[in-house]
Parts: C-alpha cells; sequence; structure tokens
C-alpha cells in the first residue's frame, strides 16, 4: 500500500508538473514527495498511539524538506506539494485527494483546545503560495485560494478566495459578471482576475452588477407595458 501511494505520487507529479522529466527525477528530486512518503508512515505510528516516534519522523521530514505535516493530519491521495519549502500543516488538518499545495502555505489553528482546529480541505483543492489557511472550517471540493491570501472563514465548493482577508468569488457570480460585461463591450475578467482587492476593480464590479439590475427592471417595466397596451387593445 505504501509503495502503491508512491507510484501514484509520482503519476500525480508527471501529470502536474510540465518541469517533471522523468519519474526517477521525481523520486529523487521532489521534497513534496518525500514529505508524503515520510508522512504516511509518521501518521500510521500516530494512530498506533506511538506519539514520540510519529512527531520525531515528522520532524525529520521537515528538517530534510522543508515542509511540516504533522503526523496527525490526514492527507488524501494524489495531493502534490510543489516545490513545498515552508509548508505547515497542522494536526487536525485534512487534504483531500487530488489536491494541489504550493510553498509556503500554512493550514493552521486558531484555538488553543485539543478539539478540531485547522481547515478541511475538499477534492481538487489548490491553494496558492503563501497563503494562510486558519481555522477548523472546510474549504469546498474544487475551490481555490489566491496566493498569499489569508483565509478565515468557510469557503464554497468551486468559489475562489482571494485577498487579506479573503473574500470570496463564486464562479456562478463570475459567469454572471462575464456575459454582462461582455453585452457592455469589455471584459469583467481582465479586472477582476488580476485586480485582487484593486478598489477600482471592485468599484467596476459593482458598477458592472449595477448597470445589469437596472436593465433587468427596465426590461420588466417593458414587458409590463407590452402587456397593458397589449389588454386595452383587446377591448
Amino acid at each position: 500500500m505504501l509503495f502503491e501511494r508512491l507510484r501514484e505520487d509520482i503519476a500525480t507529479v508527471m501529470e502536474k508538473d510540465p518541469a517533471a522529466r522523468s519519474r526517477l527525477e521525481v523520486l529523487l528530486c521532489y521534497p513534496g514527495v518525500h514529505a508524503l512518503f515520510i508522512h504516511r508512515i509518521a501518521h500510521g505510528f500516530w494512530r498506533a498511539g506511538l506519539v514520540l516516534p510519529a512527531r520525531w519522523l515528522s520532524h525529520l521530514a521537515r528538517f530534510l524538506t522543508g515542509i511540516e505535516v504533522h503526523p496527525g493530519a490526514i492527507v488524501g491521495r494524489r495531493v502534490f506539494i510543489d516545490h513545498g519549502m515552508g509548508v505547515v500543516v497542522g494536526e487536525t488538518a485534512v487534504i483531500g485527494d487530488d489536491c494541489t499545495i504550493y510553498q509556503g502555505v500554512t493550514l493552521g489553528g486558531t484555538a488553543l483546545n485539543r478539539a478540531k482546529r485547522h481547515p478541511t480541505l475538499g477534492r481538487g483543492v489548490v491553494v496558492g503560495a503563501g497563503a494562510k489557511v486558519l481555522g477548523p472550517f472546510t474549504v469546498g471540493d474544487g475551490a481555490r485560494i489566491g496566493s498569499n491570501s489569508v483565509v478565515i472563514k468557510e469557503v464554497p465548493a468551486g468559489a475562489t478566495a482571494v485577498g487579506t482577508p479573503a473574500r470570496i468569488i463564486l464562479e456562478e457570480d463570475d459567469k454572471r459578471r462575464e456575459e454582462n460585461a461582455a453585452r457592455m463591450g469589455f471584459s469583467a475578467y481582465a479586472i477582476t482576475r488580476s485586480a485582487g482587492d484593486d478598489p477600482l476593480g471592485m468599484a467596476l464590479n459593482r458598477l458592472i452588477d449595477h448597470v445589469a439590475e437596472q436593465d433587468r427592471r427596465i426590461e420588466a417595466l417593458q414587458a409590463a407595458l407590452e402587456e397593458r397596451i397589449e389588454a386595452s387593445h383587446g377591448r
């Protein structure tokens, strides 16, 4: 099982990282693969109640790779830790299958009790470089966390969280805004995807939403007026 997961990890890197030239290169030169391999051994010790050996292995992995994964953390399959230096994963964190985590990410806690205090990442979550996800909440399947964002509340499935503190951008909101902006003659994504928390970008987003709402109301008034005209002609 352990070596089957290792082969799966290598295949995941080959699929997701265009810089990977061969399986042997991945096996020898990718610290994320090494950290996950050691973590699985340490997690087995942790579940068996062998706390000290588990912690020593995680400490060794941090020394060798620069990646600190607490042996109590639960890590799914096909997780890709790219580069990895400075990644910290807390004791009660859960990382779902097919997640991608970049360097400098912290999955941390905000409480001092021994209960669940670290985040849970769903399937296919991408956490950008330097992001901090802090607290015992869930990041939904397929969500994305922008680089250097600080996330302190739940992120819905398929949403994007950007900024400090992070604001939530829903896919359906972005799609609607893009369609409205296209009718107005420019691309909303040229603003929202690169502007982050830029005040001008946020103001333009609100303007797009306001204009779209005005259009909707005008169309409703026109429809009501046409119905009145048709009704009066019918008399």
